[in-house]
């Protein structure tokens, strides 16, 4: 075709319908599965985030909008500070935070309850790239998560970037069964967090 040339058009009959996007998420897996194909590729699901300012009512409001159950915390795009999952939202440290400062609920703030970024566990994309479902059900019940990282190594002097995100909830949905994992306190900073 000429690069002058004007593309033929028509006009629509009724009925006319629109093509729907076959979610990755519904595609069945096995243990055996690559790991990859439970793996929320953030190059493909845009991120979704919230302000560390923000208060745990608006934190929820847009894990219900977005349809998460996880939200990436960031003060500046793109750097990361930290995470807040729906389990965050609820948690005694959230209720403790409430009575020790003499808050309403909607008074708490996303950064007082949010697990820092030197707390949170990653994988590289390396790992996933080799690894099965199987394997990756492993790490959780290791690491006592419901949620990893997926991290890809930047360029020679870069940043290492969050690549994608290795949900509990996901796998359980995609391979059909529950996955049981018994959470844990991972270090002394969360210790004390969950005794404030």
């Amino acid at each position: 075709m000429h690069r002058d040339a004007v593309i033929p058009s028509f006009q629509l009959k009724t009925g006319t319908t629109i093509t729907q996007a076959s979610p990755w998420h519904t595609i069945a897996v096995t243990l055996e599965s690559p790991a990859l194909e439970v793996m929320t590729d953030l190059t493909k699901v845009k991120a979704a985030t919230i302000h560390p300012d923000q208060t745990l009512r608006q934190a929820e409001q847009t894990m219900i909008y977005q349809g998460v159950r996880m939200l990436f915390v960031v003060n500046e795009m793109p750097a990361l500070e930290g995470l807040i999952t729906s389990t965050d939202l609820h948690s005694e440290r959230q209720m403790s935070l409430v009575h020790s400062r003499n808050l309403r609920f909607d008074e708490v703030r996303v950064v007082d309850v949010m697990s820092a970024l030197s707390v949170l566990d990653a994988i590289s994309l390396d790992s996933m790239r080799i690894a099965s479902v199987s394997n990756l059900i492993a790490t959780l019940r290791s690491l006592g998560r419901n949620h990893l990282l997926v991290v890809q190594a930047g360029a020679p002097g870069a940043a290492q970037q969050v690549r994608g995100v290795v949900s509990r909830t996901q796998i359980e949905r995609q391979l059909g069964q529950p996955v049981e994992v018994t959470e844990r306190l991972g270090n002394f900073a969360e210790v004390v967090r969950a005794l404030i």
